[in-house]
């Protein structure tokens, strides 16, 4: 047995988890918005509609977008999206040792 869980922030609303963090990560690493989408198997409309309401929850943007044109365009995180992504990592973390230490407290120390 095993403990499963989701966690996500909530600002009037789910504002940010585990499907927004993996985007970001993934326009971390490839420095597109497109790329990200493609390699989650998601439409880029949904994931430009994902980050717009997410930065409209938090009240700061994640992305400083370029526009496409000869050089191509691309996304990059912004500093407070990077600071923000840090934040969330190492609240996840946290969350996933508490859960854990709780569920072994509670199932595995019983049997």
């Amino acid at each position: 047995m095993k403990v499963g869980y989701k966690v996500w922030i909530d600002n009037d609303g789910k504002a940010f988890g585990e499907g927004p963090y993996q985007v970001l990560k993934r326009i971390e690493e490839t420095g597109s918005l497109h790329k990200a989408a493609l390699d989650l198997n998601m439409s880029y409309r949904k994931a430009w509609l994902m980050i717009q309401a997410i930065e409209k929850r938090l009240g700061f943007p994640l992305l400083d977008r370029k526009v496409g044109g000869v050089s191509g365009g691309g996304s990059n995180i912004t500093p407070e999206g990077k600071k923000f992504l840090k934040s969330y990592e190492g609240f996840r973390q946290d969350v996933k040792t508490v859960l854990e230490k709780t569920f072994k407290k509670y199932f595995k120390e019983n049997r």
